[in-house]
């Protein structure tokens, strides 16, 4: 069985990148192919893989104009040349879906989400977006185009594997297509409890606006109470001017920092509707509470009560209301981490294997 792997973009560590490195561990002889790499970024976690970029890489400055190679996007992953491999494993958030396998090769989608800024996300996408008043106003008509194209690209998918319930339904709403559901891995073994006092609150991640994170700094600013922020991106400047001095950014940290404060918070904060949510899972592994928005996938690993509460309007008032209310210490720490122990590591990896494998043998009955 010849298996190739295709993931959207590497440019940056986020949770869609950590579920294709599971993935090239399940498959170590699987070439990866992607639209852009970025070296700089991702040597130290790919450098050693067999890595095979789109046409795009060769443009000048590829990496830094990402967002202007949009319309070529489609285009390039119909072109990966992939016509020798019997499985194809597509890690989709937008285009790898899209790929063009021969009559007889099985292709499974590992789909994060629908493409957020075509679907659930196209009209805030466009408000959002810095850019020039006319590239503003022709963007709809572009992801009209695409949007066009990303239906039909979905045709092309035998299996849908969802990240998330969540995931499920947004597939079956705008793709038209079943799923099954398997979680992203979390590596659970690598977070503990600490019996250390806890004494400052926890958000962190990739720093960027539809995360919320600026609701979570005007709470704390309000409430005077210590919070701590872990991570960098395109928000973390406009976080940082508008924080007052009860508010700690750390920037990025190792694993073992990272570890280290998630089992230290006296709660994680998770402020967004995300399509699962893996900080959260990492927050109950170190046996602390999560407080989240009610809403998308902290929906099917917070357990109000057991693991965790929820705040039901995404505002700043409704979460200082539900901090100023919040007991930390009803919480059981290792109830909470026995939880989390079902979204590990080597439970995805067991069912991702079933799937690909329970496919291959249909195929060839």
């Amino acid at each position: 069985m010849r298996v190739a792997l295709v993931h959207d973009h590497l440019t940056q560590l986020g949770g869609a990148e950590r579920v294709l490195e599971v993935l090239q561990s399940l498959w170590p002889l699987a070439p990866t192919y992607t639209l852009l790499y970025d070296a700089s970024a991702m040597d130290p976690v790919f450098g050693h893989k067999d890595i095979r970029t789109s046409f795009l890489q060769k443009i000048p400055g590829a990496i830094r104009r990402m967002r202007w190679l949009l319309p070529l996007m489609p285009v390039a992953t119909e072109h990966y040349p992939l016509q020798d491999y019997d499985v194809v494993i597509s890690s989709a958030s937008s285009f790898a879906k899209g790929i063009v396998t021969n009559a007889n090769a099985i292709h499974i989608c590992y789909c994060h989400t629908p493409t957020r800024y075509l679907w659930s996300d196209a009209t805030s996408y466009v408000d959002e977006l810095r850019a020039p008043g006319f590239v503003k106003a022709l963007l709809p008509i572009l992801q009209s185009i695409l949007r066009s194209w990303d239906r039909l690209a979905a045709d092309r998918v035998d299996i849908f594997v969802a990240n998330s319930e969540t995931v499920r339904q947004r597939i079956k709403k705008y793709y038209g297509k079943d799923s099954v559901v398997i979680h992203p891995p979390v590596s659970t073994e690598d977070f503990s409890i600490s019996s250390a006092p806890k004494t400052a609150f926890l958000i962190g991640g990739r720093l960027v606006s539809y995360k919320r994170y600026d609701l979570v700094v005007e709470a704390f600013n309000r409430l005077g109470i210590p919070l701590i922020v872990f991570g960098s991106g395109p928000e973390e400047a406009n976080l940082r001017a508008m924080a007052n001095n009860n508010i700690s950014f750390v920037g990025r940290v190792t694993d073992d920092e990272r570890a280290r404060l998630f089992a230290n918070a006296i709660a994680f904060i998770h402020p967004h509707e995300e399509d699962f949510g893996i900080t959260a899972v990492e927050s109950m592994a170190a046996g602390r509470p999560v407080i989240a928005f009610k809403k998308g996938g902290a929906t099917e690993t917070v357990v109000d009560g057991v693991t965790g509460t929820f705040f039901e309007e995404q505002t700043w008032e409704a979460l200082a209301d539900t901090i100023l209310h919040f007991d930390e210490k009803i919480f059981n720490p290792d109830a909470t981490k026995a939880y989390a122990e079902q979204f590990s590591l080597a439970n995805f990896r067991k069912a991702m294997h079933d799937v690909v494998t329970k496919a291959w043998e249909l195929k060839n009955v």
